[in-house]
């Protein structure tokens, strides 16, 4: 049965989703906002992966103290494909030459704002085709979890993969804990969208949540490769702080089509 969502509109900018129950929402005006790493947004175009937003420096990939480039620390890391459960490499899923991919970072299947993510990025699929960009979602938990959300989204399997142990999420520096989470005022973004949010979790359902309740607490990201190379890199700094679209489309349009 699917799980009715019910939002309220927001009447204090601290004001956070909690992370799987779209039904309720956290009033954190009393609460200290978690402090932003780096003094603001980590590397939104940067060309290196930071070794200290969401992983320590002993993650497989990072270089501790300079970073490591992003292609380089995602060499050895798998996911899971929704449809059948084999692990492949990521960095297989796309020409490592000239090949364009969108690498969408979702928080977990069982987020309510991923769904909306999800259906933002389904609707796009034409304008990533026409920009010659493929598209590569991945989400925390199993592929069984993502079969969930691609079957009432619903959303195509072959672009969607599961990261259970959120190995892509910790070599690219992605942000995890209960601060981002709950606590962040980028979160607020939320309340300019709620229709659209009520629109793409119609079926939604909790059954898409993680087994591993730390899966939650997991930050998304959007990244855009052309072959090895990263054009543009997008770290959310809380719950529901996705990417704005048109930026990465106008990454994926500023590569010349040969």
């Amino acid at each position: 049965m699917a799980t009715p969502i019910s939002l309220a509109r927001a009447p204090a900018p601290l004001i956070t989703p909690r992370a799987c129950n779209p039904r309720q929402l956290v009033h954190a005006s009393a609460v200290r906002a978690s402090p932003r790493r780096g003094g603001g947004r980590v590397g939104r175009r940067s060309l290196t992966v930071p070794a200290a937003a969401g992983a320590s420096a002993s993650s497989p990939g990072l270089a501790p103290d300079t970073g490591a480039p992003a292609w380089d620390a995602l060499g050895g890391v798998s996911v899971l494909a929704t449809g059948t459960g084999n692990a492949v490499a990521l960095t297989d899923l796309w020409d490592s030459t000239e090949g364009v991919a969108v690498v969408a970072l979702l928080r977990h299947f069982g987020c309510f704002c991923c769904w909306e993510l999800a259906s933002v990025l389904k609707d796009s699929i034409a304008k990533f085709d026409s920009a010659g960009a493929k598209l590569i979602a991945i989400g925390v938990g199993t592929p069984e979890k993502a079969r969930i959300l691609a079957d009432r989204l619903p959303f195509p399997m072959d672009s969607l993969y599961a990261d259970p142990e959120r190995k892509a999420y910790n070599v690219l520096g992605l942000y995890h804990g209960l601060g981002r989470t709950f606590f962040n005022p980028a979160s607020a973004k939320i309340y300019s969208r709620l229709d659209n949010i009520k629109e793409a979790t119609k079926n939604y359902t909790l059954e898409a949540t993680p087994a591993d309740l730390t899966g939650v607490l997991q930050q998304g990201g959007m990244f855009v490769f052309k072959g090895k190379e990263l054009l543009y890199s997008w770290r959310d700094e809380g719950t529901g702080d996705h990417a704005p679209l048109d930026d990465v489309l106008t990454a994926c349009r500023k590569i010349p089509v040969a």
